[in-house]
């Protein structure tokens, strides 16, 4: 009998078509591709196992996951099969033989989200469907002084949707970046892992500052409310793009699970 293997996946997709990540029985979802796709190469059903979940709408440049078979096939020969019988709007773009102990979703230790605006009096046909277009001028510089106060580890109630299933508020919040590219605002959010909506939900605060109707330290003042009632609204999904995975370096995927952007 062939020996059972790990394999683990880099996946790139655009969400908007999608219901989000995780599989459901009346809605197209990414996992379903896969599942899929992986079953039709392994010749058998096959269940994969992503790093976490998008919702519907969002995007992914490095979203990893990892499923078992005793297939025996190369490496080359997964990618392109799988890639074969995939959507033009999800794609493997690595795939590796990992240890037993690997999990895609448990493993990780730190997950990083972008999240794009356009800031111009215009909207982008191109863009539509990857960023959320604010023709109101935002003061970038005051958006980018008012997120200091969320580094480390802190309860983010304020800006935890009202459905999240986590056990608890606490995150560990290591970077997040504000910054402008001519008409373009990126917020690049990393921590060991998010609530949901965490990260359009800062965004959506993020924006009131940048508009100048709250102030600055108004941040600092909804991290200490833990109340969501009281944040901004929940910026749309389709400008939020999963970018990065990072795991324990023995696991040897450094330098795999993380995208270009």
């Amino acid at each position: 009998m062939e020996k059972q293997r790990r394999l683990a996946m880099g996946v790139e997709y655009d969400g908007t078509l999608y219901h989000g990540w995780q599989y459901q029985p009346h809605a197209p979802s990414i996992q379903e591709c896969l599942n899929a796709a992986i079953s039709v190469v392994a010749d058998a059903p096959t269940t994969c196992i992503g790093s976490g979940r998008t919702d519907t709408g969002v995007h992914a440049a490095g979203q990893v996951v990892h499923f078992e078979t005793r297939a025996e096939r190369s490496l080359r020969s997964w990618q392109l099969g799988i890639n074969s019988n995939l959507p033009d709007d999800i794609n493997i773009i690595w795939i590796k033989e990992v240890d037993a102990q690997f999990h895609a979703r448990y493993s990780a230790v730190k997950r990083t989200y972008r999240y794009t605006i356009l800031n111009r009096p215009v909207r982008s046909a191109l863009a539509r469907h990857r960023a959320w277009w604010l023709r109101q001028p935002l003061d970038e510089s005051a958006m980018a002084g008012s997120v200091e106060c969320l580094l480390g580890l802190h309860d983010f109630s304020s800006f935890r949707a009202a459905g999240c299933q986590s056990h608890s508020p606490l995150r560990d919040m290591k970077r997040i970046d504000v910054r402008r590219k001519r008409d373009w605002i990126f917020v690049d959010c990393q921590a060991n892992a998010f609530l949901h909506h965490m990260v359009r939900n800062i965004v959506g605060s993020l924006v009131e500052i940048g508009r100048g109707e709250r102030p600055v330290d108004w941040m600092q003042t909804l991290l200490a409310a833990r109340d969501r009632k009281l944040a901004g609204i929940t910026a749309p999904a389709m400008g939020l793009v999963l970018t990065r995975i990072d795991y324990p370096v023995y696991f040897g995927l450094d330098g795999l699970s993380s995208s270009d952007l």
